[in-house]
């Protein structure tokens, strides 16, 4: 007899997480959530298959980062046109749309293959605490929000 799980549905269940940004740091944070995107915390982990979980992320707006990289930090892109780079800093972009801050930095830990996209497109990122996902959530990172349960009549 096999005691092994095997390929069933509920090994592969997908659980919903709830992780609050607020004084978290942005490297350290995006580390976690990119291992729980990927499955990695999960005994049926394989590489090639995706077997990761669903993370809400809020407070978004409210992540902390180390040293003066508030100030120096640049995020860039090009717009394909000559002499179209763009730059921006962190506290500027933190300002205009703080879910990009996290899901750049979330991808940059992901790895480089087919998956990646996938993967990112379960990360939802809000950049304060509410968020359409409270029904969902099984799990939280943070025990600062309090989760709001509907009472059984």
């Amino acid at each position: 007899m096999s005691t092994g799980i095997g390929n069933t549905a509920l090994a592969y269940a997908r659980v919903w997480h709830l992780v609050d940004a607020r004084g978290q740091i942005l490297g350290r944070l995006g580390s976690q959530i990119a291992l729980t995107l990927m499955g990695k915390h999960k005994p049926i982990y394989d590489p090639s298959s995706d077997c990761g979980d669903y993370v809400v992320l809020v407070n978004a707006r409210h992540i902390g980062i180390s040293g003066r990289k508030r100030e120096q930090k640049l995020y860039r892109h090009h717009t394909q046109f000559p002499g179209g780079l763009k730059e921006i800093t962190f506290d500027r972009l933190q300002e205009k749309s703080p879910d990009k801050i996290i899901e750049k930095a979330v991808s940059g830990m992901l790895p480089k293959n087919r998956l990646r996209k996938v993967r990112l497109g379960r990360l939802f990122i809000f950049p304060e605490a509410d968020h359409p996902y409270v029904d969902n959530i099984i799990k939280r990172h943070d025990t600062k929000i309090p989760l709001i349960t509907q009472e059984i009549k």
